[in-house]
Order: C-alpha cells, then structure tokens, then sequence
C-alpha cells in the first residue's frame, strides 16, 4: 500500500489553481510586451520532495511507502533590459489579485489593478524610453 502525505504550509507558498491564475495574468502582459518587442522571461517555481517513510532500506521495493510534498510559489514575470539583466519585476499581489511592478528605479512596487494588463506595459515603458524603439 503507498501512502502518500502532501503537506503546503510553507511560507510564500500558493495552492495550484491561484499558481495559474496568476501565470494566466502575467501570460498576458507578457503577450503585450511581446508584441512591443520587449524580451521578457516568466519563472514558475515550485518545490517537491520526496523521502523513504522508514529507515529500513532493504525492503523498499516490496513497501513502497514514501511520504511527498509540493509546493508552488507565485510566477514572477522578468523584464529583460538591453544589458541582459534584470530591469523590472513583474507578480501578483497575494490577497488583492494586483500586478506588482518592481521597477530598478524605485523603492516600491507600483500597483495596477488586474483589470488594466496594458497599464503595466505603460508603466515599464515609461521607465524604459529605450526600449520603444526595439
């Protein structure tokens, strides 16, 4: 019999369906900063383990209990600049369902409701005048 334990309770973590609600956003304004030749990255990390449930090694093939987890964190859109680097940050809030644009230049995340993708793509435009002309 396989018994498998699945465990979320690790900080930052974020179940399944808003891990693709949120992919679902930031594929939007990906799609828009595409289309205005931005290079842009999103980054879906998760965390999975795996382990044994006993210390006895030798009969594993024959129980193969073993416990499991998997964790899924918040995607994080990335805004890649002329240099190759890092420019602007690009998630979700976690309660509100807000974009959260971390540009370099500043301190703190701007905010743009979820209604209004094309204001994020104004946002990051207006921190990099450069990067209209690509």
């Amino acid at each position: 019999m396989t018994r498998r334990t699945v465990t979320a309770g690790t900080p930052g973590a974020i179940d399944e369906a808003t891990a693709e609600d949120q992919g679902k956003a930031l594929a939007m304004v990906q799609r828009l900063l595409r289309e205005r030749g931005i290079r842009t990255r999103c980054q879906h990390t998760i965390s999975l383990g795996l382990f044994a449930d006993r210390t006895d090694e030798v009969t594993w093939p024959d129980r193969p209990a073993f416990r499991s987890w998997l964790d899924r964190y918040p995607p994080e859109l990335t805004v890649i600049g002329p240099q190759g680097c890092c420019d602007v940050t690009v998630t979700m809030g976690p309660r509100s369902g807000c974009y959260l644009v971390s540009l370099r230049s500043t301190t703190d995340p701007q905010i743009v409701r979820s209604e209004h993708p094309e204001q994020v793509v104004d946002l990051i435009l207006a921190a990099q005048p450069d990067q209209e002309t690509r």
